[in-house]
């Protein structure tokens, strides 16, 4: 018994590269986004999608739905692939994180830094993976679509990968792009990371 899973980053919104957004609400895509995610749902149409499953957030909820919208599909929403919860980060910019001693340690140990009052990386990752095995056990031999956040997508591909933490910034997984996984009762295979679909 195996599923596949197509992993998506949603769409660029509003605040990308400014701010750490986090889990902040109302997060709008940008108009670029919402174009991003309009061409990456015309080409997963042909996909045979189970089922469509986002984020809580409304910027992957959005492209979730957009995806859904092409299978005449309701979004199912999984707190599984909710973003970091960053803490006090949240909603900064990242000009005014620049120089922050937890913030630099963030950025260059993952296996064991944590946001203030937030959560660490390997406590999203376990809750992400938990997740992604139950959309694959309640999907056996199909395929399904995730929208879910760049670090979330980042943690799950090291982790089927075995790559540790600390690593995690050695890829990208930028807006609107796909990663696809193999996952079965024997584990998991990572088929593709960053497909850019949209270009």
């Amino acid at each position: 018994m195996t599923a596949n899973i197509i992993l998506i980053r949603h769409a660029s919104h509003v605040e990308l590269g400014r701010i750490l957004s986090g889990r902040r609400r109302d997060v709008a895509l940008s108009r670029e986004g919402l174009e991003q995610a309009e061409i990456v749902a015309d080409l997963l149409g042909v996909e045979p999608l189970a089922a469509v499953y986002s984020s809580p957030r409304e910027r992957a909820y959005y492209t979730a739905r957009a995806i859904a919208d092409q299978h005449e599909m309701k979004v199912e929403v999984s707190d599984a692939l909710d973003e970091v919860d960053f803490g006090d980060w949240t909603g900064k910019s990242f000009d005014d994180l620049e120089g922050d001693p937890a913030w630099d340690a963030w950025n260059s140990a993952r296996g064991s830094a944590r946001p203030p009052e937030g959560e660490s990386m390997g406590e999203a990752v376990t809750r992400a993976i938990a997740g992604i095995e139950e959309m694959a056990r309640l999907n056996p031999d199909r395929t399904v679509a995730a929208v879910s956040h760049c670090d979330i997508i980042r943690g799950v591909v090291a982790h089927y990968l075995g790559l540790p933490l600390d690593n995690l910034l050695r890829f990208d997984v930028e807006p609107a792009s796909v990663s696809r996984l193999v996952v079965g009762e024997w584990g998991a295979r990572v088929q593709s990371v960053n497909e850019r679909l949209y270009q």
